[in-house]
């Protein structure tokens, strides 16, 4: 458009009344600019069209990005444990990249979130294991089951506390019926 309006301008401008009126250019430029206008009015209304399906594709994938900023977090927390249990957003993407290329492919959306979410769970869950000391990696395990399960909402507050400061306020004393604990374990 620019280029025809460019030369749409340089006819004007450099040719007098006569010469503009004797020649066939202008009226040609004029045409091709009319035509050109039109099928750019056509392919940008396309791509409007092919902009909101992308949308929409784009919104039904949120939860493998849902998912995939849960494990990157989870990675993120190892670093206090070990400053050898460092990773980077580069590794991460070039294993997530990984994931959505290697893993079943399906035209099935919903189908299609439920694999890459498996898949690159698993994905991360061994290259991961892979660099950690032995005895940190049932803590990983553990950090990345919590880590989903708080994404999901299926983790109670209550119990969460519960299982990290015990309990708190007056709880009913039940004999203990074991002989291997004593009784201020057993409550």
């Amino acid at each position: 458009m620019y280029k025809i309006e460019d030369e749409l301008l340089g006819a004007l401008s450099g040719n007098t009344v006569d010469e503009l009126l004797s020649t066939d250019d202008l009226i040609n430029t004029l045409a091709d600019s009319q035509k050109t206008s039109a099928e750019i009015e056509v392919r940008q209304a396309e791509s409007k069209v092919t902009e909101k399906e992308i949308d929409v594709k784009r919104e039904g994938f949120r939860p493998v990005a849902f998912r995939s900023q849960l494990l990157f977090f989870c990675i993120v927390d190892l670093a206090p444990i070990n400053s050898m249990y460092q990773y980077s957003l580069q590794w991460f993407q070039n294993l997530f990249k990984n994931a959505v290329l290697n893993s079943e492919q399906t035209d099935d959306v919903i189908r299609r979130i439920e694999i890459l979410n498996d898949y690159f769970t698993y994905a991360l869950y061994q290259n991961v294991c892979r660099s950690l000391f032995e005895m940190d990696k049932l803590l990983f395990s553990f950090l990345l089951c919590t880590k989903i399960l708080f994404g999901n909402n299926e983790i109670d507050m209550a119990e969460w506390r519960f299982f990290l400061a015990g309990p708190s306020g007056q709880i009913d004393d039940k004999p203990n019926p074991t002989q291997w604990l004593d009784d201020l374990e057993w409550q």
